[in-house]
């Protein structure tokens, strides 16, 4: 077996961030996925967004499941914390970390295999739950570990490259994720890195379950006529509602988007999205016009693409149960072991 390593010597006319980075200091190991896989141009828009906003690496835990979306987060922030877990787990991982130590900026990423099927119990109540992440699902419609076929999101009547046709219904993840709570839910597609990489950003600076449903196709198994996430299908049904500008505390980001009706949404960090409606009757504060809108749109074979729904006011499972401020794993034994009285008290209190 040969190993390919990059090298590890910048161009010295690399643009640095406000931490004296550049883009090579967020990248991680070598991809193994197929060339032109849309996966890899999800990793390429975390990489950019993390430097766009001077992230430290290390500051982020980026944990996964199984499956070719589960391998990227290999690709993408080296200097990062790293978990994966075992197929669908991703989600009861995260929160258990994330309730240990809320000083991290959790980063899930995952699969429609990996969560639309095994893991759906998982990615349902991490999303009522509130647990504060960015969760994102690189949605190819196949399993692509296992040769293509269908998966829990692929669309009833898409045809496989081998010309089945899918009889199921689909699951509709940034459907559910309206309905469960999520307070940050928006999707993508992997060829817009223009709408890709300021929708991250803006997940990364909720406060609360942020989830991202991205279309990837896969080229080796769903990239055909007859596919309903295949780039050219992808490209010619995309509804886009809006174009995102994330506007941190510091310094703007500015990117040039569609001229339009502008809404400005404050964030609890003090960072404002600033949405350029291409839909002109679109608002993204109202939750039950997001579900109509999305449904409306699909019932008409289109993608409904960008920030589907926020909440500027969000709280998360920390305020939910009203933890400890200070991260359990900086307690001793005496705070989080206090003792047989203590015990005794809290269970005189359930009787």
């Amino acid at each position: 077996m040969t190993w390919i390593t990059k090298p590890k010597l910048h161009h010295p006319s690399l643009q640095h961030n406000a931490l004296g980075c550049t883009r090579r200091d967020y990248e991680g190991k070598v991809s193994t996925l197929c060339a032109g896989c849309g996966h890899d141009s999800i990793s390429a828009a975390i990489i950019q967004a993390c430097w766009s906003l001077s992230i430290e690496p290390h500051r982020v835990a980026k944990l996964s499941g199984i499956g070719c979306s589960s391998k990227t987060p290999d690709y993408f922030l080296g200097n990062s914390h790293g978990f994966n877990t075992v197929h669908g787990r991703m989600p009861s991982v995260l929160t258990g970390a994330n309730l240990a130590n809320r000083e991290l900026l959790y980063l899930g990423v995952s699969g429609d295999g990996d969560s639309a099927s095994i893991g759906i119990g998982q990615f349902v109540h991490a999303m009522r739950r509130g647990v504060n992440m960015v969760y994102i699902v690189e949605n190819n419609g196949v399993y692509g570990l296992t040769k293509g076929q269908f998966s829990a999101t692929a669309d009833q009547g898409s045809t496989s490259k081998r010309g089945v046709v899918n009889s199921d219904s689909p699951l509709d993840l940034v459907a559910m994720a309206l309905q469960l709570g999520a307070t940050f839910v928006a999707r993508s597609f992997s060829g817009d890195k223009q709408q890709l990489v300021p929708l991250i950003e803006a997940a990364i600076a909720h406060h609360g379950a942020a989830f991202i449903d991205v279309i990837s196709p896969c080229i080796a198994f769903n990239n055909h006529a007859g596919s309903t996430k295949s780039y050219e299908y992808v490209r010619e049904h995309n509804e886009a509602v809006n174009r995102l500008d994330v506007f941190p505390a510091r310094d703007a980001i500015s990117v040039d988007y569609a001229a339009g009706e502008t809404i400005e949404v404050t964030q609890h960090d003090g960072q404002t999205l600033r949405l350029h409606k291409l839909a002109a009757d679109y608002d993204p504060r109202d939750r039950i016009a997001a579900m109509h809108y999305v449904q409306h749109h699909h019932a008409k074979g289109e993608v409904v693409t960008g920030l589907l729904y926020v909440d500027p006011d969000a709280t998360d499972l920390h305020g939910h149960l009203n933890t400890s401020k200070q991260p359990l794993n900086q307690m001793g034994m005496a705070q989080l072991c206090p003792g047989a009285a203590v015990l005794d008290k809290l269970n005189a209190t359930l009787r």
